[in-house]
């Protein structure tokens, strides 16, 4: 069922398009009905709860979105980090780019976002997911994305190096080469380098940008994060006016 369009539009034309399109276009199999019932199913309490938070601040479209696992579900402070821009937090911790994909009907489209940005792989390559899988499934998200959203743009963040997972990251590295090879290829899709920043002079992750977990971020973290996407997001995009919804 399509989702109702927010009351609030703001009286630009491509927002109305990218509205339009993303609640009337019809649905295509993007994953298996048993991926889709299990993200559902795993995901319910997070999802309710941003329903609940939409029924009492509904978002207008436009905004920058982020969307992913626990390096934006725990970015508790992320509005600050962009006070010109009206963000929408959606990170759903240890989630998957697979999960990303089936519930992105809720997560994703029917806010009508400007900005997108994607944080997912970390699990996946965690979990036995070989880059290849992974870079596959987001391939798929970004091209119903544009199909959905044509005037929104995509930002991946790196997948990051941490301690706890360094083993994995020759694996890591080579989903972030494909989806940065991809960006080459599409105007409307930014890779974010995170990772280059995170590495010391040897190669190996930085431990001061870490909490005592090895993998999640600390302040300083964050704070190179943030300086790295709002580099991105300025080049590409110039900054609506903050709402503070």
């Amino acid at each position: 069922m399509p989702v109702p369009i927010p009351k609030r539009i703001p009286p630009t034309a491509w927002l109305a398009v990218t509205a339009l399109t993303a609640f009337t276009a019809c649905r295509t199999p993007l994953v298996s009905p048993e991926q889709r019932r299990a993200a559902s199913t795993k995901w319910a309490a997070e999802l309710a709860a941003f329903d609940a938070r939409d029924t009492a601040h509904p978002p207008a479209p436009g905004a920058t979105l982020f969307v992913g696992s626990s390096s934006f579900r725990l970015w508790h402070d992320l509005p600050h980090a962009f006070p010109d821009r009206h963000v929408i937090n959606r990170g759903f911790g240890g989630s998957q780019m697979h999960e990303l994909l089936a519930l992105a009907d809720r997560l994703v489209w029917r806010y009508a976002p400007r900005e997108i940005l994607v944080y997912e792989g970390d699990n996946d390559i965690a979990t036995g997911k070989s880059p290849e899988q992974f870079f596959l499934e987001f391939k798929t998200f970004v091209r119903e994305t544009h199909r959905r959203l044509p005037q929104a743009h995509i930002y991946f963040v790196s997948i990051k190096p941490s301690p706890a997972r360094q083993h994995l990251w020759p694996l890591a590295q080579r989903a972030n080469q494909m989806v940065q090879n991809l960006a080459t290829t599409d105007p409307q899709l930014t890779y974010i380098d995170v990772a280059t920043p995170m590495l010391d002079p040897q190669g190996r992750p930085r431990p001061e940008l870490f909490v005592s977990d090895r993998l999640h971020l600390n302040r300083q973290g964050y704070a190179l994060w943030a300086d790295r996407i709002r580099q991105a997001l300025n080049r590409h995009r110039t900054p609506e006016p903050h709402n503070p919804d």
